[in-house]
């Protein structure tokens, strides 16, 4: 008989984000954004638990609050070591496929997310993946809007980056490590060997979508969200198609964030250097 994986969604978030602070406790159409993506993640089939995994900094106990009163679990740990963060809150919650969302993408899909955690749950001998995703960051090529981003690893894979990673970078962004130098084509599931070997994968869409911004990093990209929730009646049960058909009826809307920068990878939070920094 097959065993089902222990499969759990780690969900990224904290207050002192560079370009929009408090960001994960701001209102989106009558909640916190954080109850928004926790909401939809809950909705994804293929999870077994939900958990936030948010920092030991004393603006964060606001995030730890919320969780408790909501019901939600919550795990604390480095803020800038975003890695450990994740690999301690999966020990503890003892995952076997780890689901990386962050609290920041509000109209985050259970589809996509039930579709990435398949790729790597599937059953031995069929599986041969440690990673997949339904995008890589700058450089790489997208096809989802930016804000449908899922990352799904096994929780070897996770262990074995928290044990090697040794760049900054690599922490802070938790998956670097597993598909650096990895070269994808654009089939619907795109395969890859990185360079240090993991096997990966990434969900592409026919239509390419990939500028299409629908994440929250910055005022301009909360002021997109809250139409879209507007447009939705306060709801948070509408798909990503529904979305992109808004968005096809209101080609307007796009401009409202359409001239802010995407981070990549490598990108690290400049208040690390000025902290000395730390792993």
């Amino acid at each position: 008989m097959t065993v089902k994986p222990r499969t759990v969604a780690i969900l990224q978030a904290r207050m002192g984000a560079s370009r929009l602070p408090g960001k994960p406790l701001l209102d989106l159409g009558g909640q916190p954004m954080l109850q928004r993506v926790v909401s939809r993640t809950r909705r994804a089939r293929r999870l077994d638990e939900i958990v936030v995994a948010t920092t030991t900094e004393a603006e964060d106990a606001v995030i730890a609050e919320y969780c408790r009163a909501e019901g939600i679990p919550v795990y604390r740990g480095s803020l800038h070591d975003v890695l450990d963060r994740f690999y301690q809150a999966a020990c503890l919650r003892t995952a076997e496929i780890i689901v990386r969302v962050t609290a920041d993408c509000p109209v985050v899909d259970p589809h996509l997310i039930d579709a990435a955690v398949a790729l790597v749950a599937e059953p031995w001998p069929q599986n041969t993946l440690d990673f997949a995703a339904t995008r890589l960051p700058p450089p790489w090529k997208r096809t989802y809007p930016i804000g449908l981003d899922v990352e799904v690893c096994t929780f070897a894979a996770l262990e074995r980056a928290w044990q090697e990673a040794d760049q900054p970078y690599q922490r802070e962004h938790v998956l670097p490590y597993l598909y650096e130098g990895v070269v994808l084509d654009q089939a619907p599931v795109a395969r890859g060997v990185s360079s240090r070997g993991f096997r990966i994968a990434q969900l592409n869409h026919d239509r390419d979508y990939g500028a299409l911004r629908w994440t929250v990093d910055t005022p301009e990209d909360l002021e997109l969200m809250r139409a879209v929730y507007a447009r939705f009646g306060g709801r948070d049960d509408f798909s990503w198609q529904e979305v992109l058909a808004l968005f096809e009826r209101e080609p307007e809307l796009a401009r409202l964030n359409a001239h802010v920068v995407h981070k990549s990878f490598r990108d690290e939070d400049a208040r690390r250097r000025g902290a000395g920094g730390t792993h």
